[in-house]
């Protein structure tokens, strides 16, 4: 689910910045900056690359108890999902020469998601079925917090920003049990 999400919000930036900015190309790909071995991803030259920070666990989510076949004498009873956060990057990778564009693109970045920060069914209907909702807010990091995240990902800084994306539940296939329920009878007798 995580990949689906983050293709997704590439997809809709990308119909977005193709209508803005009157260009025929993707501007933004779901990639990293850099390979393992320290090279440049070359997909992302030239490009917004959107790619995972990190994910974390929503403690705040409402829970639900997810029991299927009512009105059946069956139940299924699986593991709660798990509701996760991910933290996404938006990274201008472009050269030095192109400097003015990368902001350009961060710039027209933060106005996408300032106007569109969510994504369901009701704007989205091409939205995978087992995503119900994305919501998008800017994550503010100060200078050490930048400075350290930047190392981390073993690249220079380029003109980027975060965002935090709720509520992504990952649902288990698994199911524990499927008990029968015991039902009221719908049937009066009279004697």
């Amino acid at each position: 689910m995580i990949d689906v999400a983050l293709a997704h919000l590439t997809q809709r930036l990308n119909q977005w910045l193709r209508l803005r900015l009157g260009v025929q190309d993707d501007l933004a790909v779901a990639a990293p900056l850099q390979e393992l071995d320290g090279s440049a991803v070359t997909e992302a030259s030239n490009r917004v690359a959107v790619f995972l920070v990190n994910l974390e666990r929503d403690t705040l989510a409402h829970r639900q108890t997810y029991a299927t076949g009512r009105g059946s004498s069956r139940t299924v009873d699986s593991p709660e999902p798990v509701h996760l956060n991910l933290m996404v990057m938006f990274a201008a990778s472009f050269t030095a020469s192109n400097y003015r564009e990368a902001l350009k693109l961060i710039s027209a970045v933060v106005s996408f998601f300032q106007g569109s920060p969510v994504f369901d069914r009701q704007n989205s209907p091409e939205l995978d079925g087992g995503i119900e909702r994305l919501s998008l807010e800017i994550e503010s990091m100060d200078v050490s917090t930048l400075s350290n995240l930047w190392s981390i990902l073993g690249s220079r800084y380029v003109p980027s920003v975060l965002y935090r994306v709720r509520m992504l539940a990952i649902e288990s296939e698994t199911v524990r049990a499927q008990p029968f329920r015991i039902l009221t009878p719908s049937h009066t007798v009279v004697a």
